[in-house]
């Protein structure tokens, strides 16, 4: 039975996601990894409409990573058709629930028509304000801040920015997440508990749920549950439960 929805008083703005598992949870029904990338899909949906529902405002998912490239051919060639397809299909989903999308990652590494697809649904999408979906894609947090520390240099090479200066929010500003803020709660399905080159600057302070659901089996209640898991700790930023 799905639990009600948590208190709306305490529910966090960036919830983001490594959605791990889809292979596994293939192997266990006896077929090719792939076809737990599309039964993912489904998960993806409900994840997005339920944080939508709850009144997350930024939804960021772990879709692909730089490391992702390196698997077998056949299993990438069909990742990057499930996401044109997936995009195609779900842009109704955006629209009715005033969602925008945008994508963060070395974008360029992706097939033209990859590319193509998902600029056309980031730019349907721009105007819609209730929440901000983020895909990561051919991310990795480790390029993400080799290129913030190259910006930052360059400014300061050319005298347009000085090095006292340089503080959290000029890291900040040149960040991929620029336009968001950093995480509240970070998921990651399928029992592993590592963060895997994911948003390392931006969950700092973030609070960490490890599940061991696989995720093409992670559904609303297993969403609700991460928020009622977070609801129930003190965030302290470093302060003591008396200064709260």
């Amino acid at each position: 039975m799905t639990k009600d929805l948590p208190k709306l008083k305490n529910i966090p703005t960036h919830v983001a996601v490594i959605m791990d598992g889809n292979g596994r949870w293939a192997k266990k029904q006896g077929l090719m990894r792939v076809r737990g990338h599309e039964k993912g899909a489904k998960a993806v949906r409900q994840t997005v409409e339920t944080c939508a529902e709850l009144g997350v405002k930024y939804l960021t998912l772990y879709a692909f990573s730089t490391e992702n490239w390196k698997r077998p051919k056949l299993e990438v060639d069909t990742l990057m058709k499930l996401l044109v397809s997936s995009l195609k299909k779900e842009l109704p989903t955006l629209q009715n629930n005033n969602i925008s999308l945008k994508a963060v990652g070395a974008l360029e590494l992706l097939p033209a028509t990859a590319q193509k697809e998902l600029q056309e649904v980031i730019q349907a999408t721009k105007d819609n304000s209730h929440m901000s979906l983020t895909l990561a894609l051919s991310y990795g947090s480790r390029e993400e801040l080799i290129s913030v520390i190259k910006n930052i240099a360059s400014q300061v090479k050319d005298g347009n920015l000085e090095i006292e200066d340089i503080d959290n929010e000029v890291i900040h500003q040149h960040l991929y997440t620029s336009f968001m803020p950093d995480v509240d709660l970070l998921i990651r399905t399928s029992g592993e508990q590592r963060i895997s080159n994911f948003l390392l600057w931006q969950i700092a302070y973030a609070e960490l749920y490890f599940t061991e659901v696989l995720w093409p089996d992670f559904r609303k209640e297993h969403l609700i549950e991460a928020i009622y898991n977070y609801q129930d700790r003190e965030r302290r930023f470093g302060k003591t439960s008396e200064q709260l």
